[in-house]
Protein backbone atom coordinates (compact mmCIF):
# COMPACT_ATOMS: atom_id res chain seq x y z
CA UNK A 1 0.00 0.00 0.00
CA UNK A 2 2.78 2.44 0.68
CA UNK A 3 4.34 1.72 -2.34
CA UNK A 4 1.16 2.72 -4.34
CA UNK A 5 0.56 6.04 -2.25
CA UNK A 6 4.06 6.56 -3.35
CA UNK A 7 3.79 6.25 -6.83
CA UNK A 8 0.30 8.45 -6.54
CA UNK A 9 2.59 11.13 -4.81
CA UNK A 10 4.75 11.08 -7.76
CA UNK A 11 2.42 11.06 -10.59
CA UNK A 12 0.73 14.17 -8.56
CA UNK A 13 3.83 16.46 -8.72
CA UNK A 14 4.72 15.37 -12.21
CA UNK A 15 1.45 16.78 -12.61
CA UNK A 16 1.68 19.98 -10.43
CA UNK A 17 4.85 20.97 -12.39
CA UNK A 18 3.53 20.44 -15.81
CA UNK A 19 0.30 21.93 -15.21
CA UNK A 20 1.60 25.17 -12.81
CA UNK A 21 -0.71 26.26 -10.38
CA UNK A 22 -3.77 26.28 -12.70
CA UNK A 23 -5.30 22.99 -11.71
CA UNK A 24 -9.12 23.77 -10.56
CA UNK A 25 -11.03 22.08 -8.11
CA UNK A 26 -13.06 18.95 -9.50
CA UNK A 27 -10.91 18.35 -12.08
CA UNK A 28 -9.74 14.86 -12.20
CA UNK A 29 -6.33 14.00 -12.48
CA UNK A 30 -4.61 10.34 -14.23
CA UNK A 31 -5.69 7.62 -12.29
CA UNK A 32 -3.10 5.30 -10.21
CA UNK A 33 -3.48 1.40 -12.04
CA UNK A 34 -4.62 -1.12 -9.53
CA UNK A 35 -5.84 0.80 -6.68
CA UNK A 36 -7.95 -0.07 -4.02
CA UNK A 37 -8.91 1.59 -0.63
CA UNK A 38 -8.77 0.41 2.72
CA UNK A 39 -12.45 1.81 3.37
CA UNK A 40 -14.53 3.83 1.93
CA UNK A 41 -17.27 6.60 3.35
CA UNK A 42 -19.43 8.58 1.36
CA UNK A 43 -19.33 12.83 0.74
CA UNK A 44 -22.01 13.92 2.74
CA UNK A 45 -24.38 16.68 2.10
CA UNK A 46 -25.17 18.23 5.84
CA UNK A 47 -26.84 21.80 7.08
CA UNK A 48 -24.24 23.40 9.14
CA UNK A 49 -24.39 26.77 11.33
CA UNK A 50 -23.12 29.84 9.88
CA UNK A 51 -20.94 31.66 12.25
CA UNK A 52 -19.15 34.97 12.06
CA UNK A 53 -16.28 35.60 15.05
CA UNK A 54 -15.76 38.66 16.38
CA UNK A 55 -12.81 39.45 18.16
CA UNK A 56 -12.60 41.06 21.43
CA UNK A 57 -10.86 41.31 24.71
CA UNK A 58 -11.47 40.14 28.48
CA UNK A 59 -12.36 42.92 30.58
CA UNK A 60 -13.42 42.74 34.56
CA UNK A 61 -16.91 44.18 35.22
CA UNK A 62 -16.23 46.42 37.80
CA UNK A 63 -12.39 47.93 37.26
CA UNK A 64 -12.09 51.05 39.69
CA UNK A 65 -9.43 53.29 38.51
CA UNK A 66 -7.93 54.86 41.90
CA UNK A 67 -6.82 58.76 41.88
CA UNK A 68 -5.06 61.44 43.71
CA UNK A 69 -8.10 64.02 44.61
CA UNK A 70 -5.30 66.36 45.66
CA UNK A 71 -2.30 67.52 44.60
CA UNK A 72 0.97 65.89 46.36
CA UNK A 73 4.21 63.81 46.16
CA UNK A 74 3.82 60.05 46.68
CA UNK A 75 5.45 59.00 49.69
CA UNK A 76 4.20 55.16 49.57
CA UNK A 77 2.49 52.48 47.43
CA UNK A 78 0.93 49.81 49.47
CA UNK A 79 -0.57 47.14 47.28
CA UNK A 80 1.21 46.04 44.15
CA UNK A 81 -0.53 44.08 41.14
CA UNK A 82 -1.97 40.59 41.84
CA UNK A 83 -2.39 41.75 45.62
CA UNK A 84 -5.99 41.02 47.22
CA UNK A 85 -7.16 44.47 49.61
CA UNK A 86 -10.09 45.00 51.69
CA UNK A 87 -12.56 47.95 51.93
CA UNK A 88 -10.96 50.75 54.12
CA UNK A 89 -7.31 49.30 53.07
CA UNK A 90 -4.86 52.00 52.81
CA UNK A 91 -3.54 51.84 48.76
CA UNK A 92 -1.39 55.26 48.43
CA UNK A 93 0.05 57.58 51.23
CA UNK A 94 0.68 60.86 49.70
CA UNK A 95 2.94 63.85 51.57
CA UNK A 96 0.67 66.14 53.34
CA UNK A 97 2.98 68.61 54.89
CA UNK A 98 1.08 70.98 52.84
CA UNK A 99 -2.61 69.90 53.83
CA UNK A 100 -1.44 69.61 57.68
CA UNK A 101 -0.17 73.34 57.18
CA UNK A 102 -3.63 74.32 55.28
CA UNK A 103 -5.47 72.83 58.11
CA UNK A 104 -3.41 74.53 60.89
CA UNK A 105 -4.07 78.11 58.74
CA UNK A 106 -7.98 77.10 58.96
CA UNK A 107 -7.78 76.27 62.70
CA UNK A 108 -6.33 79.56 63.62
CA UNK A 109 -8.67 81.68 61.46
CA UNK A 110 -11.42 79.92 63.06
CA UNK A 111 -10.29 80.99 66.34
CA UNK A 112 -9.75 84.34 65.45
CA UNK A 113 -13.16 84.25 63.91
CA UNK A 114 -14.59 82.78 67.42
CA UNK A 115 -12.71 85.63 69.12
CA UNK A 116 -14.47 88.22 67.22
CA UNK A 117 -18.28 86.64 67.64
CA UNK A 118 -17.18 86.87 70.98
CA UNK A 119 -16.49 90.39 71.14
CA UNK A 120 -19.49 91.27 68.89
CA UNK A 121 -21.56 89.76 71.67
CA UNK A 122 -19.95 91.52 73.94
CA UNK A 123 -20.81 94.62 72.01
CA UNK A 124 -24.38 93.96 71.56
CA UNK A 125 -24.64 93.68 75.48
CA UNK A 126 -22.90 97.18 75.98
CA UNK A 127 -24.69 98.89 73.33
CA UNK A 128 -28.49 97.15 74.30
CA UNK A 129 -27.58 98.88 78.08
CA UNK A 130 -26.94 101.97 76.63
CA UNK A 131 -30.32 102.00 74.62
CA UNK A 132 -32.10 101.04 77.43
CA UNK A 133 -30.36 103.81 79.59
CA UNK A 134 -31.24 106.47 76.74
CA UNK A 135 -34.62 105.18 76.00
CA UNK A 136 -35.74 105.87 79.66
CA UNK A 137 -34.17 109.02 79.40
CA UNK A 138 -35.65 110.44 76.86
CA UNK A 139 -39.43 108.91 77.92
CA UNK A 140 -38.77 110.38 81.06
CA UNK A 141 -37.64 113.49 79.56
CA UNK A 142 -40.99 113.85 77.51
CA UNK A 143 -42.71 113.81 80.07
CA UNK A 144 -41.13 116.54 81.77
CA UNK A 145 -41.49 118.93 79.21
CA UNK A 146 -45.12 118.06 78.78
CA UNK A 147 -45.50 119.28 82.14
CA UNK A 148 -43.20 122.29 81.37
CA UNK A 149 -40.51 121.03 83.80
CA UNK A 150 -37.36 120.96 81.23
CA UNK A 151 -37.26 123.08 77.90
CA UNK A 152 -37.01 121.78 74.33
CA UNK A 153 -33.97 122.25 74.31
CA UNK A 154 -33.11 119.24 76.61
CA UNK A 155 -35.83 117.04 75.35
CA UNK A 156 -34.08 117.49 71.95
CA UNK A 157 -30.57 116.69 74.08
CA UNK A 158 -32.29 113.28 75.24
CA UNK A 159 -33.40 112.60 71.67
CA UNK A 160 -30.34 113.06 70.10
CA UNK A 161 -28.36 110.10 72.76
CA UNK A 162 -31.36 108.05 72.30
CA UNK A 163 -31.08 108.01 68.83
CA UNK A 164 -27.41 107.66 68.86
CA UNK A 165 -27.72 104.44 71.43
CA UNK A 166 -30.52 102.74 68.96
CA UNK A 167 -27.61 103.69 65.78
CA UNK A 168 -25.38 101.93 68.19
CA UNK A 169 -27.39 98.76 68.78
CA UNK A 170 -28.24 98.40 65.00
CA UNK A 171 -24.73 98.27 64.78
CA UNK A 172 -23.49 96.07 67.01
CA UNK A 173 -26.10 93.45 65.72
CA UNK A 174 -24.53 93.93 61.70
CA UNK A 175 -21.27 93.42 63.44
CA UNK A 176 -22.57 90.08 65.34
CA UNK A 177 -24.16 88.99 61.76
CA UNK A 178 -20.90 89.60 60.24
CA UNK A 179 -18.90 88.10 62.97
CA UNK A 180 -21.14 84.70 62.67
CA UNK A 181 -20.55 84.72 58.69
CA UNK A 182 -16.87 84.57 59.76
CA UNK A 183 -17.35 81.81 61.73
CA UNK A 184 -19.43 79.74 59.22
CA UNK A 185 -16.63 80.26 56.83
CA UNK A 186 -14.20 79.42 58.98
CA UNK A 187 -15.49 76.30 59.84
CA UNK A 188 -16.13 75.25 56.29
CA UNK A 189 -12.77 76.30 55.01
CA UNK A 190 -11.52 73.95 58.43
CA UNK A 191 -13.84 71.31 57.09
CA UNK A 192 -12.21 71.48 53.61
CA UNK A 193 -8.64 71.38 54.88
CA UNK A 194 -9.54 68.32 56.98
CA UNK A 195 -10.79 66.69 53.75
CA UNK A 196 -8.10 67.37 52.25
CA UNK A 197 -5.50 65.95 54.57
CA UNK A 198 -7.90 62.88 54.05
CA UNK A 199 -7.49 62.53 50.64
CA UNK A 200 -3.54 62.18 51.11
CA UNK A 201 -4.11 58.75 52.40
CA UNK A 202 -5.99 56.64 49.66
CA UNK A 203 -7.97 53.69 50.91
CA UNK A 204 -10.00 50.79 48.43
CA UNK A 205 -13.61 51.87 48.24
CA UNK A 206 -14.26 48.03 47.80
CA UNK A 207 -13.08 44.48 47.92
CA UNK A 208 -11.29 43.43 45.39
CA UNK A 209 -7.39 43.03 43.23
CA UNK A 210 -5.10 45.86 42.17
CA UNK A 211 -4.63 44.87 38.47
CA UNK A 212 -2.69 47.74 37.44
CA UNK A 213 0.48 50.08 39.45
CA UNK A 214 0.90 53.44 37.17
CA UNK A 215 2.79 55.46 40.08
CA UNK A 216 6.11 54.85 42.26
CA UNK A 217 7.36 57.39 45.01
CA UNK A 218 8.42 60.29 44.08
CA UNK A 219 6.11 60.54 41.66
CA UNK A 220 3.68 63.63 41.53
CA UNK A 221 0.21 62.71 42.26
CA UNK A 222 -2.41 65.46 40.63
CA UNK A 223 -6.49 64.86 40.20
CA UNK A 224 -7.71 63.05 37.28
CA UNK A 225 -4.12 60.97 36.92
CA UNK A 226 -4.72 57.20 37.53
CA UNK A 227 -2.47 55.83 40.68
CA UNK A 228 -3.96 51.94 40.50
CA UNK A 229 -6.18 50.30 39.02
CA UNK A 230 -8.22 48.03 41.09
CA UNK A 231 -10.60 45.15 39.85
CA UNK A 232 -13.62 43.98 42.20
CA UNK A 233 -14.94 40.95 42.35
CA UNK A 234 -17.81 41.79 39.66
CA UNK A 235 -16.91 38.79 37.55
CA UNK A 236 -15.45 39.08 33.95
CA UNK A 237 -16.86 40.02 30.42
CA UNK A 238 -15.93 39.59 26.70
CA UNK A 239 -15.91 43.07 25.12
CA UNK A 240 -15.82 42.18 21.38
CA UNK A 241 -16.59 44.76 18.33
CA UNK A 242 -19.61 43.57 16.44
CA UNK A 243 -19.85 45.30 12.68
CA UNK A 244 -22.71 47.17 11.61
CA UNK A 245 -24.20 44.30 9.62
CA UNK A 246 -24.49 41.82 11.90
CA UNK A 247 -25.89 43.98 14.74
CA UNK A 248 -29.28 42.99 14.18
CA UNK A 249 -28.12 39.07 15.25
CA UNK A 250 -27.02 40.03 18.82
CA UNK A 251 -29.58 41.90 21.22
CA UNK A 252 -29.14 41.88 25.18
CA UNK A 253 -30.10 38.46 26.61
CA UNK A 254 -29.42 36.61 23.80
CA UNK A 255 -27.36 33.65 24.70
CA UNK A 256 -24.08 33.67 22.74
CA UNK A 257 -20.62 31.29 22.83
CA UNK A 258 -17.07 32.25 23.25
CA UNK A 259 -14.04 30.64 22.41
CA UNK A 260 -11.14 32.31 24.99
CA UNK A 261 -7.74 30.93 23.27
CA UNK A 262 -5.93 30.86 26.49
CA UNK A 263 -8.07 28.65 28.05
CA UNK A 264 -8.55 26.01 24.96
CA UNK A 265 -10.65 25.97 21.77
CA UNK A 266 -13.99 24.56 24.14
CA UNK A 267 -16.22 27.13 23.40
CA UNK A 268 -17.94 28.38 27.02
CA UNK A 269 -21.37 30.02 27.16
CA UNK A 270 -23.05 33.74 28.09
CA UNK A 271 -25.62 36.29 27.79
CA UNK A 272 -25.27 39.27 26.21
CA UNK A 273 -25.62 41.99 28.77
CA UNK A 274 -24.81 45.47 27.03
CA UNK A 275 -24.51 46.52 24.18
CA UNK A 276 -23.07 50.52 23.16
CA UNK A 277 -26.27 51.99 20.84
CA UNK A 278 -23.13 54.11 19.34
CA UNK A 279 -21.24 52.67 16.81
CA UNK A 280 -17.38 53.63 16.32
CA UNK A 281 -17.30 56.26 13.21
CA UNK A 282 -13.98 54.48 11.88
CA UNK A 283 -14.83 50.83 12.05
CA UNK A 284 -18.42 50.90 11.56
CA UNK A 285 -18.74 48.38 14.73
CA UNK A 286 -20.81 48.03 17.82
CA UNK A 287 -18.95 47.16 21.27
CA UNK A 288 -21.23 44.08 22.78
CA UNK A 289 -20.44 42.53 26.35
CA UNK A 290 -20.79 39.64 26.78
CA UNK A 291 -20.68 37.87 30.61
CA UNK A 292 -17.91 35.06 31.64
CA UNK A 293 -18.45 32.29 33.72
CA UNK A 294 -16.12 32.44 36.89
CA UNK A 295 -13.47 30.31 35.35
CA UNK A 296 -9.58 29.63 36.72
CA UNK A 297 -7.08 30.99 34.58
CA UNK A 298 -9.19 33.71 33.11
CA UNK A 299 -7.62 37.47 33.31
CA UNK A 300 -8.17 40.80 31.88
CA UNK A 301 -6.83 41.53 28.60
CA UNK A 302 -7.10 37.93 27.31
CA UNK A 303 -7.88 37.39 23.61
CA UNK A 304 -11.43 35.95 22.77
CA UNK A 305 -13.79 35.24 20.01
CA UNK A 306 -17.58 36.10 20.27
CA UNK A 307 -19.17 33.24 17.90
CA UNK A 308 -22.43 35.49 16.34
CA UNK A 309 -24.67 32.34 14.56
CA UNK A 310 -25.82 33.49 11.18
CA UNK A 311 -28.42 30.48 10.58
CA UNK A 312 -26.98 27.94 8.38
CA UNK A 313 -25.43 26.64 5.26
CA UNK A 314 -25.37 23.73 2.51
CA UNK A 315 -21.87 21.98 2.99
CA UNK A 316 -20.03 19.24 1.74
CA UNK A 317 -18.03 16.83 4.26
CA UNK A 318 -15.74 13.85 4.03
CA UNK A 319 -13.95 11.75 6.69
CA UNK A 320 -10.33 13.42 7.45
CA UNK A 321 -8.99 10.50 6.74
CA UNK A 322 -10.27 10.92 2.60
CA UNK A 323 -7.92 14.04 2.38
CA UNK A 324 -4.83 13.27 0.35
CA UNK A 325 -1.77 16.50 0.43
CA UNK A 326 1.16 16.47 -2.06
CA UNK A 327 2.67 19.54 -1.81
CA UNK A 328 0.13 22.35 -2.43
CA UNK A 329 -2.55 19.99 -3.70
CA UNK A 330 -5.31 18.68 -1.71
CA UNK A 331 -7.32 15.36 -3.33
CA UNK A 332 -9.64 12.84 -2.84
CA UNK A 333 -10.21 9.64 -4.41
CA UNK A 334 -13.14 9.11 -5.99
CA UNK A 335 -14.77 5.92 -7.41
CA UNK A 336 -16.01 6.36 -10.80
CA UNK A 337 -17.54 3.44 -12.02
CA UNK A 338 -15.08 0.68 -11.54
CA UNK A 339 -12.30 2.89 -11.25
CA UNK A 340 -10.79 4.92 -8.46
CA UNK A 341 -10.39 8.91 -9.65
CA UNK A 342 -8.02 11.07 -7.84
CA UNK A 343 -9.78 14.72 -7.93
CA UNK A 344 -8.44 17.75 -6.47
CA UNK A 345 -10.44 19.83 -4.23
CA UNK A 346 -10.69 23.09 -1.88
CA UNK A 347 -10.46 21.53 1.83
CA UNK A 348 -11.94 24.03 4.87
CA UNK A 349 -12.70 23.74 8.21
CA UNK A 350 -12.30 20.54 10.36
CA UNK A 351 -16.20 19.58 11.93
CA UNK A 352 -15.92 16.90 14.44
CA UNK A 353 -13.50 14.62 12.33
CA UNK A 354 -14.89 15.40 9.19
CA UNK A 355 -13.12 17.98 6.67
CA UNK A 356 -15.48 20.72 4.74
CA UNK A 357 -14.82 20.35 1.19
CA UNK A 358 -15.51 23.94 -0.36
CA UNK A 359 -15.22 22.74 -4.13
CA UNK A 360 -14.23 20.01 -6.20
CA UNK A 361 -17.28 17.46 -4.89
CA UNK A 362 -20.95 17.47 -5.12
CA UNK A 363 -22.17 15.63 -2.53
CA UNK A 364 -23.25 11.39 -2.43
CA UNK A 365 -19.80 10.59 -4.10
CA UNK A 366 -17.80 7.20 -2.49
CA UNK A 367 -14.81 8.43 -1.33
CA UNK A 368 -11.27 6.43 -0.43
CA UNK A 369 -10.44 6.45 3.08
CA UNK A 370 -6.36 5.95 3.61
CA UNK A 371 -6.84 3.94 7.03
CA UNK A 372 -10.25 2.03 8.04
CA UNK A 373 -12.43 4.64 9.89
CA UNK A 374 -12.54 3.98 13.57
CA UNK A 375 -8.64 3.28 13.22
CA UNK A 376 -7.47 6.45 14.34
Amino acid sequence: MKTIYALLAFIFLAALSACGNDIEPGSVQTPPSGFQPAATAVAEVVETPRIHEAVGAVQAKTDIRVEAQVTGRVLEVLKRPGEAVGKGEVLIRLDSRQSEARLAQARQAMQSAASTQAQAREGITAAQAAFSKASSTYQRMQKLHADKVITTEELEKAETLFLQAKAALAQAHDGLAAAQANVRRAEKNVQEAEIGLDYTTITAQEDGEVSQRFVDPGDLAIPGKPLLSLQTSGGMRLEAMVREGLISNVRPGLSLEMVITALGDAPLSGHVEEIEPLADPVTRSFLVKVGLPDLPGLYPGMFGRLLIPLGSERTITVPAEAIRSVGQLKTVMVKGGERWLPVYVRAGRRLDGRVEILSGLNGGETVALSVPMGAR
